[in-house]
């Protein structure tokens, strides 16, 4: 294949391609619950109640998640006010730097060609997209361990201790984001590694440095300190034993799956590149003999085993082993034959883009699922207007016109097969699903807002109706005078009056008592 940094045009295009996928309309959909509506009013609860070490979610305690992510979205809050773009731009941001710092990595170690091509990867693939544009802590740990992994790597290439001292500021970092488990990726995958090559005392003085050890314990420990002091048990009991311990032990909120679930997981993450991932896994044996292919398989394999093992499972866990694939795929590219196979995966999902709104519509008319988001998938083809279509069709046909008629190679189709694929979602994908799932709660949210009375959740896990209420939503039943925002499916039959209706979303109000 001719070489990408040889054309500048081609150089530029993929070197901007990340700042489309993470920025571009990056608040044209609404917060979607549970997760980004959840850190969004948390972080508006903050400068609600003048705390900014403790987060409380619709008043109550909230220890899912240590403080930085929260400080970031803080950050957003302050400079562009309760919107989705302020809460978003942390993950944004930090999957711009992800992005680039695995473009700079592969720079140094493999030429700019496979740089370029990583990068691709990593600003194309659905998982890393996905999470980038959430606000949520998932994209900065991803950034952190992959910084942290870098230059542990750094270090173990070259035994300069500046890199080992940046990958404890990363950890440190990821510790006060998510964790332990920014101590336990990288720890591991450092030992798995120097125990391969037999090389344990030079793990050993690198794991106890006392000046790393001094850095992390600088910026992670005061604010753990603060929390345990100021909330003693219940930081233990909510943050230590159910969001860590429990987590892993056992299944928290319903979120199980077998010990295979993340094989699959893996290469629906990583779409559109999910043949050239599989051929890439023909290539093991001979890179074990590869420093730096070595480690980055290892990193790769541990991530999927111990959360393979963990009891809870979700899709973008399997992420913080993401970064050494985007890197091995974009490295074993020139060995990818038979274009077609390697075309299917976005072919469908354009086509899928396509189709979606006529999906959920036979889903909303479909048994499937309950009461509450066949009513949310009811309004899928209203809310699908022309521009949705003119985009998606118009990316899928031309997709379909340069992978049979171009004169390149697969990668560079790929490549611009990837590309499109994040065009149709950013600009008309994205905000239509937002739209359809999360407009009923948006503007639920506005109608109760120019209400005088007071107003609770009423059997719906909604975070987001607090951020677009700018006030904290009690999650009970109403009282007398009050309104409850309600699923369709949980309303009595008789008793409460619908002031509201959109989608399956009901505001309702009890009714007075006959006499």
């Amino acid at each position: 294949m001719k070489m990408l940094s040889r054309n500048p045009v081609v150089t530029t295009l993929i070197l901007l391609l990340p700042l489309v996928s993470f920025l571009l309309l990056l608040g044209g959909a609404p917060l979607f619950d549970v997760d980004e509506g959840a850190f969004s009013e948390a972080t508006r609860e903050m400068f609600a109640r003048g705390d900014f070490l403790s987060t409380y979610l619709n008043g109550e305690h909230r220890f899912d998640k240590p403080i930085l992510v929260y400080w970031f979205q803080a950050l957003g809050y302050l400079i562009f006010g309760a919107t989705e773009w302020a809460f978003r731009l942390p993950s944004a941001i930090a999957a711009l730097i992800w992005s680039y710092a695995t473009w700079y990595f592969a720079r140094q170690r493999f030429g700019p060609d496979t740089a370029l091509a990583a990068l691709a990867v990593a600003a194309t693939a659905i998982g890393p997209f996905a999470i980038g544009r959430a606000a949520t802590a998932d994209a900065l740990l991803n950034m952190l361990l992959a910084l942290a992994l870098f230059d542990a790597w750094r270090h173990l290439e070259s035994g300069q201790r500046a890199p080992l001292l940046r990958s404890y500021v990363w950890i440190g970092l990821g510790v006060l984001t998510k964790g332990p488990i920014a101590l336990i990726v990288p720890g591991t995958v450092t030992l798995l590694y120097c125990a391969s090559r037999g090389e344990w005392k030079r793990w050993a003085r690198s794991v106890f440095d006392p000046a790393g050890w001094a850095i992390l314990a600088v910026l992670a420990l005061p604010w753990y300190i603060y929390a345990l002091f100021t909330h003693g048990q219940n930081f233990i009991d909510g943050f230590i034993l159910k969001h860590n311990v429990e987590r892993f032990t056992g299944t928290l909120e319903g979120h199980t799956g077998s010990l295979f679930y993340y094989i699959f997981a893996v290469p629906l993450l990583l779409l559109p590149w999910t043949s050239p991932l599989i051929a890439s896994l023909r290539n093991i044996r001979a890179d074990a003999g590869t420093g730096v292919r070595r480690f980055l398989w290892i990193w790769a394999g541990f991530v999927v085993v111990f959360f393979s093992l963990s009891g809870t499972k979700l899709p973008h866990y399997v992420l913080y082993g993401s970064t050494p694939l985007f890197l091995l795929i974009a490295a074993h590219r020139d060995s990818l034959r038979r274009g077609w196979l390697h075309f299917t995966p976005v072919t469908l999902l354009l086509a899928l883009f396509v189709a979606l709104p006529l999906v959920f519509d036979l889903l909303s008319a479909s048994s499937a699922g309950n009461a509450y988001y066949r009513a949310q998938l009811a309004d899928a083809l209203t809310r699908a207007d022309a521009t949705y279509y003119v985009v998606t069709l118009g990316c899928l046909l031309l997709w379909l016109a340069l992978a049979w008629r171009l004169p390149a190679g697969i990668w560079s189709k790929m490549m611009i097969g990837g590309g499109l694929q994040v065009l149709a979602l950013t600009t008309v994908v994205v905000p239509w699903v937002g739209s359809v799932l999360q407009g009923p709660v948006k503007e639920a949210a506005a109608f109760v807002r120019e209400r005088p009375e007071p107003v609770v959740a009423w059997r719906l896990d909604v975070p987001s109706l607090s951020v677009y209420r700018e006030a904290v939503t009690p999650s009970r039943a109403p009282a007398a005078g009050e309104l409850a925002v309600t699923r369709i499916d949980r309303v009595p039959e008789t008793g409460y009056e619908t002031l509201f209706l959109k989608g399956g979303v009901a505001v309702v109000r009890q009714q007075a008592a006959e006499e």
